[in-house]
Order: C-alpha cells, then sequence, then structure tokens
C-alpha cells in the first residue's frame, strides 16, 4: 500500500512528509486521513513536543487531485461541499487545535488546498524556488481550506482578493515581504533551517506554546469553514467547473461560460 505519509521521528518532534512525488503530493482522500491519522498519533505521544510538515520531491503540495471522485461524471456533480468539511477542513482544524507547535517546510509549488495548508501552521519556512498558487479559480471553484479566512488577515484584503481571482503565483520571496509566511530561505537551507527550528520549539516551554496556539484561536474560522464548504458545493455543481475539469485533463486554456 502507498505511504502517502510518511513519519520520521526524532528526539522530542516528528516530521511528517507528504509523500506522492508523483502526485506533486496532491491529496485524496486516502492521504488526508493518513495525515489527519499522523497529527493525531502526534499529540498521543508525550515525548513529540512539536511537528515539522513539509513535501517529498519538486512540490509541497499542489492541492486535491482530480480523481473520478471529485469530478464530474456520468453519475452527476461530486460533493465538493462533503469533500471539503469531511476531509480538507478537518486537517486544517486539526492543525490549528493541535496543542503543539506546527512548522512547515514548502519545499515547491503549494497550491489550491496544498497551500492552506502551509498557512494553517504556525511557523512557514519556503524555499526561495516555492510558489503559492490560490488554483482554485482556474478550475471554476472558490478558494477553500481556510484561505478565504488565511489571507485576508496576511496580506490584507486587497491583495487576497486579487490573487483569489487571478489565481497567480505568489513566489516565497513575496510571500515573506508580504507577510505570508515566516521566512523564504535558500533552497538547500530549507530543511536544515526548519529542523532546527522545530528542534527549538520542542525545547521550548511546552504549556506556554499551547497557550499561545490557544490566544491566537477564533470561532471565526470554523463558521469561514463552513461558508467555505458550502460555496464550494455550489461551485462544483456548475458548468464552469465541468468545463474547468475537462481543459485540465486535455492540458488546454478552459473555456468559460459565463453567467447563465
Amino acid at each position: 500500500m502507498e505511504e502517502t505519509i510518511r513519519v520520521e521521528a526524532h528526539d522530542g518532534w516528528r516530521t511528517l512528509v507528504l509523500n506522492r512525488p508523483d502526485k506533486l503530493n496532491a491529496v485524496n482522500e486516502a492521504m488526508l486521513t493518513a495525515l489527519l491519522g499522523a497529527l493525531d498519533a502526534a499529540e498521543a505521544d508525550k515525548t513529540c513536543r512539536a511537528v515539522l510538515l513539509t513535501g517529498t520531491g519538486r512540490g509541497f503540495c499542489s492541492g486535491q487531485e482530480l480523481n473520478a471522485s471529485v469530478t464530474p461524471g456520468p453519475d452527476g456533480p461530486p460533493d465538493l461541499q462533503h469533500l471539503a468539511s469531511t476531509y480538507h477542513h478537518r486537517v486544517v482544524q486539526r492543525i490549528r487545535a493541535l496543542p503543539l507547535p506546527v512548522v512547515c517546510a514548502v519545499n515547491g509549488i503549494a497550491a489550491g488546498a496544498g497551500a492552506s495548508f502551509a498557512l494553517a501552521c504556525d511557523i512557514v519556512l519556503a524555499a526561495s524556488s516555492a510558489q503559492f498558487i490560490q488554483a482554485f479559480v482556474r478550475i471554476g471553484l472558490v478558494p477553500d481550506s481556510g484561505a478565504s479566512f488565511f489571507l485576508p488577515r496576511l496580506v490584507g484584503e486587497a491583495r487576497a482578493r486579487a490573487l483569489a481571482m487571478l489565481g497567480e503565483p505568489v513566489t516565497a520571496a513575496q510571500a515573506e515581504a508580504w507577510g505570508m509566511i515566516w521566512k523564504c530561505v535558500d533552497d538547500d537551507a530549507l530543511m536544515r533551517d526548519a529542523e532546527a527550528l522545530t528542534a527549538r520549539l520542542a525545547a521550548g516551554p511546552s504549556e506556554a506554546l499551547a497557550l499561545i496556539k490557544r490566544a491566537f484561536a477564533t470561532d471565526a474560522l470554523a463558521a469561514q469553514l463552513d461558508l467555505e464548504a458550502e460555496l464550494q458545493g455550489i461551485a462544483g455543481r456548475g458548468a464552469d467547473f465541468a468545463e474547468g475539469v475537462r481543459a485540465f485533463l486535455d492540458k488546454r486554456k478552459p473555456s468559460f461560460a459565463g453567467r447563465t
């Protein structure tokens, strides 16, 4: 069976590695379930005091895999509201609620839900070659997995709206300058710096760090995730999403029909 999440144990902390490099670590239901299980296991292990999340290969996470279960077919459109609320949004909420600091090392492309998973972490480092892309609009969908919550708070509403509507990539250097992430580092220094930072947090005052996470927590995230799931469900039933998926699979530019 494919090991979609690789867990590496260290002295006082763990690395969780998204491990589908041939798919740019695109997630599916099985992988998201495994990630939730790995986060649960990290909390249950009393010797684990911090978590590092990263990806293997050329990308951090390219978002949701467009497999048969999430694309329009003969049985009608997929239930994207259920997919978001049952899988993606649970991952975001688990990362935010975990009473351990979570560092993210973005080693390559972070697109769609993959960008949201990174931004849900407590401290984000990105390789200089990494990019963050709100790719949803490219296939006729809306930002989910907390993107509409995180982006306005991190980069301001003007930039957040443009990123969501245009789907243009943000370089790691831009992301640092805009306050989207903690730091942009050289590619060959990413894992060294991320591991040193995670080890530092693991050696820190664990109760205080957990309380700091609670101080930054807000009920507004849960409400926004519910809204995102509802809107994604509507978008997933539309003709633009069906065309967006066909164009993506055909490797061509989509021809959206517009308002009907």
